[in-house]
């Protein structure tokens, strides 16, 4: 019976270092998995930006896309720009190398009527802040009917510390063209973007071309930091128990 009551000290400590076990190891079994996504992703995508642009998908079915199915894909489309209704969204535009600098300004978010009359937004491109009023570049302007070739965008996801926009000033902060179409009036508008590629442009503004493809991969190192948890928490509890089991029943520690 005294060798019983050591062990009996062992089983609840051992309890919750199982669950906590099984629970850390399911932490890194679930990162796995992502990372497994997540590489799908990455092929996908690249994919994608190798293709020959496709032309857009037609009107009908812009309630059922989901942006699995289109985001990054390269297409092609037509029509005339409005940009009485253009939106301003602010950002930043990465220098080429590290001696150029970081500049600040606006993407120019621009409805582009098609054929049979309904709109696609699409972000022509990153200007100064100085250039943000259209008569400053009023050259890049183009007018009549154009071709666009770009990559279809899923709206942006409003961050946690992102301000509000204001669309009476014409000042946004998150990529959203259902909200941008329903302040401009649109009613026939995409739920997704165009960012255009690079193309040349009268007096050199806005410049296209600038979509950042980065999809950060580091579960692999998440999963085996879960799993290594894991196994000091086993480490651990053996250490203690070995100890425990060791001092003699009498022993008030």
């Amino acid at each position: 019976m005294a060798g019983r009551a050591p062990l009996a000290k062992l089983i609840l400590p051992g309890l919750f270092t199982l669950v906590g076990f099984a629970i850390l190891v399911g932490l890194g079994a679930w990162q796995i998995e992502r990372g497994g996504a997540k590489k799908r992703l990455i092929t996908r995508v690249e994919q994608r930006l190798q293709e020959a642009p496709v032309p857009l998908p037609p009107e009908a079915q812009w309630a059922g896309l989901s942006p699995k199915q289109y985001e990054y894909l390269r297409v092609r489309l037509e029509g005339e720009f409005q940009h009485d209704r253009e939106f301003r969204l602010h950002g930043l535009l990465s220098g080429k190398s590290a001696a150029q600098s970081t500049l600040q300004g606006y993407y120019i978010l621009t409805p582009l009527r098609l054929a049979d009359g309904s709109t696609v937004i699409v972000n022509r491109g990153f200007v100064p802040t100085e250039l943000g009023d259209p008569a400053r570049r009023a050259e890049g302007q183009v007018k009549g009917r154009q071709t666009i070739v770009g990559l279809m965008r899923a709206p942006q996801s409003r961050g946690l510390f992102v301000p509000d926009d204001d669309p009476a000033k014409n000042s946004w902060f998150t990529r959203d063209p259902v909200a941008m179409a329903k302040s401009a009036g649109l009613a026939r508008s995409a739920p997704f973007l165009i960012d255009a590629d690079a193309t040349p442009v009268p007096g050199g503004w806005p410049k296209g071309g600038n979509t950042v493809v980065s999809f950060p991969d580091n579960h692999l190192q998440y999963a085996v930091t879960w799993f290594a948890i894991a196994l000091g928490l086993l480490a651990v509890f053996f250490a203690w128990a070995r100890q425990q089991l060791k001092r003699p029943d009498d022993d008030p520690s």
